[in-house]
């Protein structure tokens, strides 16, 4: 058996959830997300934990049952404490800024560029322009958009400059070298 699939969900206080054939909607404190599962999969609560059982031992029933269990991994845990990535920007100039609720970005373009907040996702700045967190409910969303402010201007291997993810590791080229 898949050792995801198998693991059990426990429901924190204050979240609720609504099984009705392969549709789920998960309710909590940060807010409420639904999703359409594969309607193969069987889903259970039972005493305020959630598991998940497949039908047969076939190679895609095998492949669902893990990934069923994670995405509903993903909406109890956003509904209850919600996701984050954390974006830092490097490079002389380079900053980021609020506008009311939208993100401004000064990347070295001629012009700035601008994230407006929608679906639940929310932007903060800070250390002075330098760090960007990007909060929400849905894992796959927030990542969604912390990919698309990267891709503004991603980083570079000589200097290091532009947008990187908070633990990424940007491999460093060495530059040119001089006549000897």
């Amino acid at each position: 058996m898949s050792r995801v699939g198998k693991a059990p969900i426990q429901l924190p206080k204050g979240v609720s959830i609504d099984i009705a054939g392969s549709k789920v909607a998960v309710k909590g404190p940060k807010g409420e997300l639904s999703r359409t599962l594969h309607p193969d999969m069987a889903i259970n609560l039972e005493n305020g934990v959630l598991s998940v059982s497949r039908p047969s031992d076939s190679r895609q029933h095998r492949s669902l049952h893990g990934l069923t269990r994670a995405l509903l991994n993903n909406m109890v845990t956003g509904v209850s404490a919600g996701y984050s990535k954390i974006l830092l920007i490097e490079g002389v100039g380079y900053r980021a800024e609020m506008d009311g609720k939208r993100l401004v970005l000064y990347v070295g373009y001629s012009h700035p560029v601008y994230f407006e907040p929608d679906n639940g996702i929310s932007y903060t700045v800070e250390e002075r322009g330098r760090k960007v967190t990007i909060t929400g409910i849905d894992k796959e969303y927030v990542g969604e958009i912390a990919a698309r402010v990267r891709k503004q201007r991603p980083p570079e291997p000589y200097k290091g400059k532009g947008i990187r993810y908070e633990k990424e590791i940007v491999r460093r080229k060495a530059g040119k070298t001089g006549k000897v």
